[in-house]
């Protein structure tokens, strides 16, 4: 059973299927439990011009297996778009592009994926003192009293990352997480004469270029403590921190040096922005320093100290760090562009969490299988894709390692369940919502 239905449990999906064909024997089953009323993958940020940040060929299934009919190229074909997109030569589709590609894959497992439901707990099953079962607790989203009980041999929690805001602060009709721009933009009333966009990060650049373009007669503020934006570092060798190998070296790493690894190569994905966009956004504000008409004003070294929010408008009163000069800006609305923390399993696991063992931090100990360490009475296998940056490294809930990632975890169950052996994964289908067990 899996908790989310993302690109990383739509990648699981996909592998169940391959393994499934691969074997003689009896198939995994595989279920899934959405909050969502489909299928949706940041929405809120598929922007015209956004462009992927990782290769096509980092799909749900060609790192695993180039062979699947699950693969970002075969989606082409099915759209008559191939020729074409070989035309294009770019390694980099559109993000709406690839959205549709995901939304083609997940439109395939539909009966597997229950919609609109969302894990209220997750129980032991106790037969003479061990755990045989886990019993997941779901309700439909809007209607509480449909209580749902799916039981399985193990669970794959992939419930994804939680926008978060400024501590305080809560979004509003004006003041907005970038998670959810578009879908705010689009009810937004009337034109904005001022727009501010909070962060320094790829999100805040391309949001800012947005709204610069979508309303010309407005000014847009972006306002982060940075001198300027800082260009993200995807050189073929900084690359190699996404690899399936990368994950394997970090998790055998000793602390000390998996911290130093962190503080290396933050700079290939956290709060930095692909050089093209921050040149575009210099050179809208060149242009517009020789028209004498400047609308894109970027407030550096600046924070945001405190926010009111008014009726027809936010006022922020912004800090410029190297002189301490406090200045109020009224704007229409902002957007803070403000990151994302890692899902919280324990909070989907419930007294389940007891029985998951943690390190000295208190952060779950995982496994290299992505298996989460259990106390010796638990027989049933708990699995994160996602929150496991501390264990796997930078790659821990991005695509480049999501179709890898799946087949491991398919073969650890299908290991531990039926003594498989590893590398059995092919191409098969799965029927019915229930759960990934013998």
């Amino acid at each position: 059973m899996g908790v989310g239905f993302g690109p990383s449990n739509l990648a699981l999906a996909v592998a169940v299927e391959e393994y499934n064909e691969a074997t003689s024997g009896a198939p995994l089953r595989a279920g899934f439990i959405e909050r969502k009323q489909r299928f949706e993958w940041h929405k809120g940020m598929l922007l015209d011009q956004a462009t992927m940040q990782v290769s096509f060929l980092k799909d749900l299934a060609t790192m695993r297996n180039p062979g699947s009919r699950f693969t970002f190229l075969t989606y082409l074909h099915e759209r008559d778009r191939l020729v074409r997109f070989i035309n294009h030569k770019t390694l980099f589709p559109l993000r709406i592009e690839f959205h549709d590609y995901l939304e083609w894959v997940a439109a395939q497992f539909t009966e597997l994926v229950r919609y609109g439901t969302e894990v209220v707990e997750v129980r032991p099953v106790e037969e003479d003192g061990r755990v045989v079962h886990l019993d997941v607790v779901s309700r439909e989203i809007g209607n509480p009293d449909v209580v749902v009980v799916h039981r399985t041999r193990n669970l794959v929690i992939a419930s994804g990352i939680v926008p978060t805001l400024p501590l305080g602060l809560e979004a509003t009709d004006r003041l907005w997480h970038s998670s959810d721009f578009l879908n705010r933009l689009a009810e937004f009333p009337g034109d904005p004469s001022v727009c501010t966009v909070v962060g320094a990060g790829q999100s805040a650049a391309e949001i800012a270029g947005h709204l610069h373009d979508t309303f010309p007669n407005a000014d847009v503020h972006a306002v982060f403590s940075r001198y300027g934006y800082s260009p993200a570092d995807d050189s073929p060798f900084a690359n190699r921190v996404f690899d399936p190998a990368a994950v394997d070296e970090f998790f055998s790493a000793p602390p000390h040096v998996q911290q130093k690894f962190f503080q290396y190569h933050a700079n290939t994905n956290y709060s930095v922005v692909d050089i093209e966009v921050i040149e575009d956004l210099y050179n809208r504000i060149y242009r517009e320093s020789v028209r004498g008409v400047p609308r894109l004003h970027v407030r550096h070294m600046t924070a945001v100290r405190q926010v009111t929010s008014e009726p027809d408008r936010v006022r922020l009163r912004l800090e410029h760090l190297p002189s301490g000069e406090l200045v109020d800006l009224d704007t229409d609305l902002v957007v803070f562009a403000t990151g994302y923390r890692p899902m919280d399993p324990l909070a989907v696991l419930g007294g389940t969490a007891d029985f998951c063992k943690r390190d000295s931090s208190g952060l779950l100990r995982v496994q290299r299988d992505h298996k989460v360490v259990t106390e010796s009475s638990v027989e049933c296998g708990i699995y994160l894709q996602g929150g496991t940056e501390h264990t796997h490294g930078l790659s821990s809930s991005l695509l480049s390692t999501t179709a890898v990632r799946a087949g491991e975890i398919v073969e650890s169950v299908a290991g531990r369940d039926r003594g498989a052996a590893p590398g059995q994964l092919g191409r098969a289908r799965s029927k019915g919502l229930s759960d990934v067990r013998s």
